[in-house]
Order: C-alpha cells, then structure tokens, then sequence
C-alpha cells in the first residue's frame, strides 16, 4: 500500500491540511515504530504487522478533511468527532478495511455506546474503542502528539488531564494503554 498517494489522492487541493495531516500522522507513526520494536515478541508471535502499524498510524486521520476545524485548515461540514468514523468509511471505500477500524477506533481511549449516548455524540452507534493490539498501540501514541501544535510532544501530565475529562472509563483505558505500551 501506497499511503501517501492514498493521501495525496483527497488532500492534494489542501497543501496545508495535508502538511498538518502528514506531520502528526508521521509522529504517531513514529512512536507506534518504536513501540513495536521495543516489543520483538508481538512480531515474532505473529501478533503485530510492523508494516501495517505504519500504514495505519500514517491513515488513522484521514477522515479530518471532512470536518470544521479551521485552525488546522479542516474547511468540511462535520463535526470534528465524527473524523474517526469518516476516515473508516473511505479507507473501506479504498478496500483497506482492517486500516479502517484503527481509523473509527482512535478518538480519546476509544469511545462505548455509552459515552455516544450519554453525550449525544454525532456518530452512529456502536462500540468505538481499539480492540486489536495494533489499534491499541496506535491509540495510544496518537496521545502524544496534537494537530494544532505540530512537532511538539504532549506531556503525560496534559494527555492525563485530557483523558480525565472523558470520565474514569476512558481514563482507565488510558492506564490499560500505557501498561501495554508504555
């Protein structure tokens, strides 16, 4: 798989999207790498595909293009939350469905049918939260890097307080995540 033509292929009229897109995606990519190389069993048991962590972690914002976020250049209609389920829709569409649940399934520490309800989310109604150990390893490093200030990093301290306001469920995820990859 090609992910940057992939990605060139919706974002080349938005330079500037695509450049905020290509730089966190490649930080998250990035991190996701070095998780799985600290980890060598995951490989060797056949647990983690090296290649399809890094082409899932460069896709897993894709669906950003269709959202109204316009400090980081996003000129759609949708509500930024809906980003995750967007981006599984095309990377489905493109026949790349195991891609696709990293990308519904890496907002925050994931998100139940719960949470949809109790907050009125804008997404349709299922079971958001990573479940393969691939999905989880990209959730995670995603945390650590912010659209809207490329190239920093995001203390542990802010992605808890982040997570926290989420409620204790996705703040016990948090602490799974990072017993896993950490």
């Amino acid at each position: 798989m090609d992910y940057i033509k992939l990605i060139d292929k919706y974002y080349s009229e938005s330079p500037e999207l695509r450049n905020v897109l290509l730089t966190h995606s490649r930080q998250v990519a990035d991190r996701a790498l070095a998780i799985v190389d600290a980890h060598p069993e995951w490989t060797e048991k056949g647990l983690v595909d090296r290649q399809f962590v890094e082409e899932a972690a460069m896709l897993h914002d894709i669906g950003i293009i269709f959202c109204n976020a316009p400090k980081i250049y996003c000129n759609g209609k949708h509500k930024y939350i809906e980003h995750g389920y967007l981006g599984a829709e095309l990377l489905r569409k493109e026949g790349f469905p195991k891609h696709a649940l990293v990308a519904e399934r890496h907002t925050g520490t994931g998100i139940t049918v719960e949470q949809i309800d109790r907050e009125d989310l804008p997404i349709p109604e299922r079971d958001y939260c990573p479940q393969s150990l691939e999905e989880k390893i990209i959730c995670y490093a995603d945390k650590f890097y912010s659209k809207s200030h490329l190239g920093e990093e995001v203390s542990l301290d802010k992605i808890k307080y982040n997570i926290w306001k989420y409620g204790h469920e996705a703040f016990v995820r948090w602490q799974e995540l990072v017993l896993l990859c950490g």
